[in-house]
């Protein structure tokens, strides 16, 4: 039986709780002015018709090894295996339970697999075709299993999914730079904001459910943010170099609040630049974004905006609801596609960002 979203916010509370440092325990307080209520119901037959297609389609085009990635590039590509295992989740199948558990924990154990011991518990698949960025990999991949953390039943499994947790915390943490960011590699490199993100967000749903994140370690993280904002009130690629632009921001946007900072001029400034790119309402016109990385920025985006509250989310959802749809339904196999990566990966993200309203994932519950 699938638990209610009140258990999964009571779970997810209650795991993080009695711990004196590091990040706020609440998923989400940036929602705390206002009442589920405010929220309105946005999720139409067609949206739930299309995440059905979706999901069958990430299920039912798993690769034998349990890990996602449906092009030879990205084949056991980690960060693409988590998506998809987040996207699965958003839908309220756990690992082993629903009818796509078997498929969650097949890629939850991939991913358990995929632990690297030089350097200690790196999350990263060295066969894998695709090789720019590992620490992507290792971001998505500890989001992947903390938000699965507490709903494994065997306890073996789960004693695995803690340790393994707990070593890649402590990777993210060794790799902070000085400026307070990450980059492409396990080790302290210059930062950018995009591979920041992924850490941040990591180490966010991690310390809500329990393991300790130091606040220095946020802290640090909110100065490098701030410092990659540009005066346009987007982000810059770069702390201090490189004009903003769509999917960046967006980033940037999230990872101040996975870092606790809920309000303030730079979220504002943040949230205003976001606006001028809502779907069907960009200078481009109606479509694709005028650039490249179109999931990714909307899988923050629309994070964005379901923080940010019922006045940006009720006016953004529906734009990129019917966008998705729009992109969707010529597709027979339910599928959404990125010729850049692959059918799996735009699929999940697609499917996460229609799903959020569900408020199954940890990370997001209000």
């Amino acid at each position: 039986m699938m638990p209610s979203r009140r258990q999964f916010i009571t779970r997810s509370m209650t795991a993080g709780a009695g711990l004196a440092f590091g990040f706020p325990t609440r998923a989400n307080p940036g929602a705390d002015p206002f009442t589920e209520r405010e929220y309105q119901n946005l999720v139409t037959p067609d949206v739930r018709r299309a995440v059905d297609r979706g999901l069958q389609f990430l299920a039912t085009t798993q690769n034998r090894d349990g890990s996602f990635g449906d092009s030879p590039m990205f084949h056991g590509n980690l960060a693409v295996t988590s998506l998809a295992g987040l996207a699965l989740m958003a839908g309220g199948h756990q690992p082993g339970r629903g009818q796509y558990g078997d498929a969650v924990k097949r890629a939850l154990n991939f991913v358990l697999s995929m632990e690297q011991r030089n350097p200690e518990g790196f999350l990263n698949n060295p066969t894998s075709l695709y090789k720019q960025g590992p620490m992507y990999n290792h971001g998505f991949a500890t989001l992947f299993l903390a938000e699965a953390h507490g709903m494994v039943a065997d306890r073996k499994l789960g004693k695995n999914l803690a340790d393994t947790i707990r070593r890649a915390v402590d990777l993210i943490i060794r790799c902070q730079n000085s400026e307070g960011g990450w980059r492409y590699d396990p080790m302290k490199q210059h930062a950018d904001s995009s591979v920041t993100i992924c850490q941040i967000m990591a180490l966010r749903a991690a310390r809500n459910v329990g393991f300790f994140v130091p606040k220095e370690v946020a802290d640090k993280c909110v100065k490098y943010v701030r410092s990659c904002q540009t005066a346009d009130g987007g982000f810059s690629y770069f702390a201090g170099q490189g004009p903003a632009a769509f999917a960046r921001s967006a980033a940037g946007v999230v990872a101040l609040y996975c870092a606790g900072v809920y309000t303030g001029p730079e979220i504002e400034r943040g949230l205003r630049y976001l606006m001028k790119f809502k779907p069907g309402d960009f200078a481009g016109g109606r479509g694709f974004m005028p650039e490249s990385h179109y999931f990714y920025g909307h899988y923050y985006a629309a994070q964005a905006m379901w923080t940010a509250g019922p006045k940006y989310w009720n006016d953004w959802f529906p734009a990129i609801r019917d966008e998705l749809l729009r992109i969707n339904r010529s597709r027979n196999d339910g599928s959404w596609q990125d010729p850049t990566v692959c059918g799996h990966y735009a699929t999940a993200m697609a499917c996460i960002i229609l799903q959020i309203p569900n408020n199954y994932l940890p990370i997001l519950q209000k």
